[in-house]
C-alpha cells in the first residue's frame, strides 16, 4: 500500500443510538456534518450506514443514502465513498442491493461485502454464498468496488474463490476486523496470519470491535497497513470505558499516532489511482470486464 495511511471512517454503523452515546450522527444531516469534519481533519474514505429519521433504525433506502451522498459530494467530491450492504437486518437481495443502484453523482465508489456469515453478541449477520455472489455480482456489472470485509482467515480464501469466478477484480480491498466474539480475536498472531494470506495487489485496512479498535488501529499503522476506525465499531474513548468517544476524538488520535509513526494521510485521490476509482465527478472504478 505504500507509506501513506488510509483512514477509512464509520460514523455510524448500525447498533450504536443516541442512548448509548449522544455523539453518534443518525440522522442525514448528522451524518454529512461529522463526515465533513472529518474529511476536514484528514480522511481517505467513508463507510456510510444509513437510518430512518424518525426511529433512527438502520435502513437500506438508496434514497436515504443519496441525500447523505449528495450532501458530502456537494463540498467533498473526492472523497471515497462505500455503501453498507449489511446482511443483519435485511435478508433480501433486492434491499441489500438498492444502495447500488444509484445513478450519476449519487452513485457510490463502493459497496460492503462481507464474506461468509458470521455471528456477533446478540446477532447474526447471514450471508450465503448465494447472496455474496449476487451481491459481488451486481457491483461487478456496475463497476463498483467491493470493501471486501474478513473476519477471519477463511473469510479470505473465501475472497481469492471469488476471484477465480471471476466477480470481483484486482485491485481488492480489504478491511480485516479482529476482536469480533466469535471471530479472529485481537491478537498479533491473528493479524498477521491474515494479512499474510491477503491476495496479491490486495490493499488492507486494521480494525478492531470494541476495546480490540485503538489495538488494532495502532497495529496497522506501524505495520504500514491502513485503519478502520468510528463510533461504528467503538462508543468509548479509554478501555476503561470512563469516556464516551466522539468520531472527531478518534480520527484526531490516528492523526496522533501517523504523525508518531512517520506516516502521512493518504489523500482519497491518491486511493482512487490505487483501487482504479474514477474521478471528476465519474465514481466507481474506470475498467473494462476481464476476459
Amino acid at each position: 500500500m505504500g507509506e501513506n495511511l488510509v483512514i477509512n471512517f464509520t460514523p455510524t454503523g448500525m447498533i450504536p443510538t443516541k442512548e448509548m452515546t449522544p455523539h453518534v450522527p443518525v440522522v442525514v444531516h448528522e451524518i454529512i456534518d461529522q463526515v465533513l469534519e472529518a474529511s476536514e481533519l484528514g480522511i481517505t474514505m467513508v463507510h456510510l450506514h444509513a437510518r430512518e429519521a424518525k426511529t433512527g433504525v438502520p435502513t437500506y433506502k438508496k434514497d436515504i443514502y443519496g441525500q447523505i451522498i449528495e450532501g458530502i459530494r456537494k463540498y467533498e467530491p473526492e472523497l471515497v465513498i462505500c455503501v453498507s450492504l449489511s446482511g443483519r437486518n435485511f435478508s433480501e437481495f433486492e434491499k441489500r442491493s438498492e444502495p447500488l443502484f444509484l445513478e450519476g453523482s449519487l452513485k457510490p465508489d463502493m459497496g460492503s461485502l462481507t464474506l461468509s456469515s458470521l455471528n456477533f453478541n446478540a446477532t447474526a449477520s447471514t450471508n450465503s454464498p448465494d447472496m455474496i455472489q449476487k451481491l459481488a455480482k451486481a457491483m461487478l456489472d456496475r463497476g463498483i468496488v467491493p470493501e471486501l470485509e474478513a473476519f477471519d482467515i477463511g473469510m479470505i480464501n473465501y475472497a481469492k474463490y471469488l476471484a477465480k469466478k471471476g466477480l470481483i477484480q484486482a485491485p481488492f480491498y480489504f478491511n480485516l476486523i479482529l476482536g469480533n466474539i466469535a471471530c479472529a480475536q485481537a491478537n498479533l498472531l491473528n493479524a498477521g496470519v491474515m494479512i499474510n494470506d491477503l491476495p496479491e495487489q490486495s490493499h488492507w485496512s486494521l480494525a478492531g470491535i470494541g476495546n480490540a479498535q485503538l489495538k488494532m488501529n495502532s497495529i496497522g499503522i506501524a505495520m504500514g497497513g491502513g485503519v478502520r476506525v468510528g463510533i461504528e465499531d467503538n462508543i468509548w474513548y479509554d478501555t476503561k470505558r470512563t469516556k464516551l468517544a466522539s468520531n472527531k476524538d478518534l480520527i484526531q488520535r490516528i492523526h496522533t499516532l501517523a504523525q508518531a509513526n512517520e506516516r502521512k494521510i493518504m489523500p482519497p485521490s491518491e486511493l482512487r489511482q490505487h483501487l482504479q476509482l474514477g474521478t471528476e465527478g465519474t465514481y466507481g472504478r474506470i475498467l473494462t470486464k476481464q476476459t
